[in-house]
């Protein structure tokens, strides 16, 4: 076999390697953080103006959790809040992603059963209106 025929096999072995790598790179999934971000992004002045309602609370809601499988919300003023909702957000998988509903008690804790969760680090996103105000309040668990 003489040298021209080498670099053209040379050639054509590089553009079916260049072709199967594009190929392989195409079939991939990319997964997003959320699935509707432009939409979040639109609406992020709202976000801005909820983080910053729970920053001029005197006392923040407290996430803890628990060995039994429990997370616990204590907030002193867990009696006046209204439309409450609790994400536990799973960066790595959005498949484990659960929502709760939290409801206005005197008491000022509340305790949620999450012993059937996969383990590992969640992200704990409390929303709730409170005299007209919409807040948030955001921690990271590990469960």
């Amino acid at each position: 076999m003489n040298w021209g025929k080498s670099i053209v096999l040379a050639f054509v072995l590089f553009a079916l390697f260049i072709g199967v790598l594009v190929t392989i790179c195409l079939k991939q999934d990319i997964p997003l953080v959320a699935a509707e971000y432009y939409q979040q992004e639109l609406v992020y002045q709202q976000q801005i103006d909820r983080v910053n309602n729970t920053n001029q609370l005197p006392n923040k809601p407290v996430i803890l959790v628990f060995d039994r499988g429990v997370v616990e919300i204590q907030f002193n003023r867990m009696a006046d809040i209204s439309g409450a909702e609790l994400e536990l957000f799973r960066p790595s998988d959005e498949k484990l992603d659960r929502h709760f509903s939290l409801k206005p008690i005197a008491e000022g804790k509340q305790r949620i059963d999450v012993s059937g969760l996969t383990p590992g680090m969640y992200k704990a996103r409390m929303r709730w209106t409170m005299e007209g105000k919409d807040y948030y309040f955001e921690s990271v668990i590990y469960i």
